[in-house]
């Protein structure tokens, strides 16, 4: 052992760790096995703290179990408490991309809460004849029930965070739907005049699509609250005793305070993805519908000369280098790319979930991390939106209302008015001669000017609720 180092032994033989270091030798080779990311797990706080709770519920359950002695079971409650307010988070340095089903993760995390405990205890780092990472802090325990467990309990804290955001986001298009509720526009159907609404309805539609999207989405994460803790190896439950998985359970759910229900087949669940698949999937739904909206933005608000330019997205930085005065729909673009990422990371989670074989899946560590970028990165595109993007779009209205009059959609919301055949020639005419349909239909005296202004009301022509939510 050389100075400023501890020697530490596992199956492959000895290693030198840095003596300060909370992690071991398991920890040391997986880290120099799996440089691959670059992100080591301490990048991922919900999947540390989960761990954290697993590893201390575990410990109560033992002790409740007589299967730990006190002082052992409580310091490492103890170091798992320190974990979980945020302390040693530095010291889980595996990458998050590794093989071995998640073995690597859990044994940093036995290693990390060993190695605090006895210093609890008085001891020093690597006296693990007092307390072992595997026998004590890993007791009636396997990566194969501790991880999957963990990447839930973590799903869930992330989730939260993203209906969160997407409520911020969802109370931002709301608010514009009330601003816009009376300002009257045409519709497009591919990208065809239709008929007149308002922005208000347009902007309406965009709360609504979040609003349903948050639906599916609680109820999607409802399934990751079942956990197999107790499983152990492969659903067995062989090594922990009897009453552990629910002991266990009990314990973990009132550490996280999540409604948390043990599998009913416990070697079911420690094969089958199919949770998280569908979660995927919704957050998959989520990103499509958002990157549709993000795509109508952006064209609503072309121009400002030769586009559309029915909205105006508030400016936050130059957009060319080449280009003076050209400002571009940034913000949306980059939700697009979220939405492309969200995309990419179902297909990676379906794979995973589907080359598991027989009675575990070991490539759970990539659905951990496909997931959590998936659900991260969606709930900061949803607040940039909100924030940087929405809050700020005001209306160009005098050309959303020449674009009504001068549309020959018009002709379509006074049809009831003037008859089919009508609207059909002033349809006809206003096309040859560039006229507006208003101007058309009061020159042939088809309707008396108040009438036609009647009709042409925006809580008329646009239907009930002028873009109400």
């Amino acid at each position: 052992m050389t100075s400023g180092h501890r020697r530490e032994h596992d199956l492959l033989g000895n290693r030198e760790i840095p003596a300060d270091a909370y992690w071991g030798v398991h920890t040391l080779r997986a880290a120099e096995n799996f440089p691959i990311t670059g992100t080591s797990i301490s990048g991922y706080p919900h999947l540390i703290d989960a761990l954290a709770a697993v590893k201390e519920a575990a410990a109560r359950a033992n002790a409740d179990l007589g299967l730990l002695a006190p002082e052992q079971a409580e310091a490492i409650v103890a170091a798992c408490r320190e974990i979980r307010d945020g302390h040693l988070h530095d010291q889980f340095i595996v990458d998050v991309i590794q093989g071995g089903a998640g073995t690597s993760t859990n044994m940093n995390a036995n290693e990390v809460i060993a190695n605090r405990a006895l210093e609890l205890l008085g001891h020093s780092k690597g006296d693990y004849a007092r307390l072992h990472p595997n026998e004590h802090v890993n007791l009636g325990q396997s990566t194969n029930d501790v991880y999957p467990t963990a990447v839930k309990i973590a799903t869930v804290s992330a989730v939260r965070e993203l209906l969160a955001a997407m409520t911020v986001l969802r109370e931002a298009f709301a608010a514009k739907a009330e601003e816009f509720r009376d300002v009257l526009k045409m519709g497009r159907t591919q990208l065809q005049d239709a008929v007149p609404m308002t922005l208000g309805q347009e902007f309406s539609a965009y709360a609504v699509m979040l609003e349903e999207d948050q639906s599916r989405l609680a109820e999607a994460v409802t399934l990751v609250h079942e956990i197999n803790l107790g499983a152990t190896a492969i659903g067995t439950g062989l090594n922990a005793p009897k009453g552990y998985a629910e002991a266990a359970r009990r314990h973990l759910a009132e550490i996280t305070g999540l409604p948390l229900v043990t599998a009913a087949n416990l070697v079911e669940a420690t094969q089958d993805c199919g949770a998280f698949v569908h979660l995927s999937g919704v957050l998959k739904r989520i990103a499509v519908k958002l990157s549709k909206s993000c795509n109508d933005l952006r064209l609503l608000s072309s121009g400002p000369r030769a586009g559309l330019a029915e909205i105006n997205l508030p400016p936050v930085q130059a957009g060319s280098s080449i280009m003076p005065g050209k400002v571009n729909p940034v913000i949306p673009e980059v939700v697009n790319q979220v939405a492309f990422e969200v995309i990419g990371n179902d297909v990676t989670i379906t794979m995973a979930a589907e080359a598991g074989q027989l009675q575990l899946n070991a490539f759970e560590p990539i659905i951990l991390h496909a997931l959590s970028e998936s659900i991260t990165h969606l709930g900061a595109a949803c607040r940039t939106l909100a924030e940087r993007c929405v809050r700020g779009i005001t209306a160009n209205t005098e050309t959303l209302r020449e674009s009504v009059q001068n549309s020959i959609g018009l002709v379509t919301a006074l049809n009831p008015h003037i008859g089919y055949t009508a609207a059909t020639a002033i349809a006809k005419e206003a096309l040859a001669s560039g006229r507006g349909v208003a101007e058309l239909v009061l020159e042939r005296g088809l309707l008396p000017a108040d009438r036609l202004a009647a009709l042409l009301r925006p809580e008329e022509i646009a239907g009930a609720g002028g873009g109400r939510t």
